[in-house]
C-alpha cells in the first residue's frame, strides 16, 4: 500500500472553500440539500448492522464510528447526537478548526483530526462504522485507499461510501450542471474521469477485503427540488455498503 493516497490538488480545492462548510447556501449547497438523505440511508445501514432502533434515545451508544474526509462536520456532529463515538478526519488542515468551533458551539464531543485513512490505519486505530462519504472520487489511489478503511474496520463492521457514477448523464449533472450552470460548486471541485461506475466500486471494495452487501441511488427531483433514495436509478450519485466478515 502507498504511504498515503492523499491527492494534494484535491486538498486544496477544499482547503479553499473551508470557512463555508456550515453556509446553507455557499459552496456546499448541495450536499447540505443532500444530507438529510445521506443521513437516513446511514443510519438505516447502521440500525440494521448493530440491531439498533433509531428512535430509541442515544441509539449508537456504545459504536465507535469514523467520519473519513469529515470537512466540517454534517455527517459526524449527527452521529455524535445518536450517542455514538465520532472521530472525524480530514486531510485539509482547514477543514478541522472549523469542525472543532462548530462542534464545540453545538455542545457536541467529536474527535477531530488532521489526518489520513492510511495514517490511522498505521496507528491501530479500529472502528464499527467507517463513513466514507464523497472521498473515493478524490484519491490518486481508490483501491489502497479502501484497503486502508478495511483495516480500520473491526470484524463485523460497517462501511458506507458513496460517490458519483461515470456516464454522460453525470457528466451534464455533476459538472455541467452543478459547476457551470447552477453554480452550486466551484468549477473544477470534479474530475469526471476520476468517478467510479457501481460496478467498478463494487469490485474495488471486493478487493480492498470487504464484502459489498448493498447499494441505492442517490436522486434529485428538480421539480420537488428534493433528494430521493432509489432502489434503480444509480446514474449520477449513489451509496454502497460493505461488511468485514471474518474470513
Amino acid at each position: 500500500m502507498s504511504q498515503t493516497t492523499v491527492d494534494d490538488a484535491e486538498v486544496a480545492k477544499f482547503q479553499a472553500m473551508a470557512a463555508e462548510w456550515w453556509d446553507p447556501n455557499g459552496k456546499f449547497k448541495p450536499l447540505h440539500m443532500l444530507n438529510p438523505t445521506r443521513l437516513d440511508y446511514i443510519i438505516d445501514q447502521i440500525a440494521t448492522e448493530f440491531g439498533r432502533d433509531p428512535k430509541a434515545e442515544a441509539p449508537f451508544a456504545g459504536l465507535r464510528i469514523l467520519d473519513i474526509g469529515c470537512g466540517g462536520g454534517l455527517l459526524a456532529e449527527p452521529m455524535a447526537r445518536l450517542g455514538a463515538e465520532v472521530v472525524g478526519a480530514d486531510a485539509a488542515e482547514r477543514n478541522i478548526p472549523v469542525a472543532q468551533l462548530h462542534a464545540e458551539q453545538s455542545g457536541l464531543d467529536i474527535d477531530y483530526r488532521h489526518t489520513t485513512a492510511e495514517a490511522l490505519a498505521a496507528a491501530g486505530e479500529q472502528f464499527d462504522v467507517v463513513l466514507n462519504m464523497e472521498v473515493v472520487e478524490h484519491v490518486a489511489d481508490p483501491l489502497a485507499y479502501l484497503a486502508a478503511c478495511q483495516q480500520l474496520l473491526k470484524t463485523g463492521g460497517l462501511m458506507v461510501c458513496s460517490t458519483l457514477n461515470r456516464n454522460p448523464k453525470s457528466y451534464l449533472m455533476a459538472i455541467i450542471g452543478a459547476e457551470h450552470v447552477m453554480r452550486w460548486l466551484p468549477k473544477g471541485t470534479h474530475d469526471w474521469k476520476k468517478f467510479i461506475t457501481p460496478d467498478e466500486l463494487f469490485a474495488l471494495i471486493a478487493q480492498a477485503g470487504l464484502d459489498p452487501v448493498d447499494r441505492k441511488g442517490f436522486v434529485f427531483n428538480p421539480v420537488a427540488w428534493s433528494w430521493a433514495i432509489s432502489d434503480r436509478d444509480l446514474s449520477v450519485n449513489y451509496v454502497t455498503a460493505s461488511i468485514k466478515r471474518s474470513f
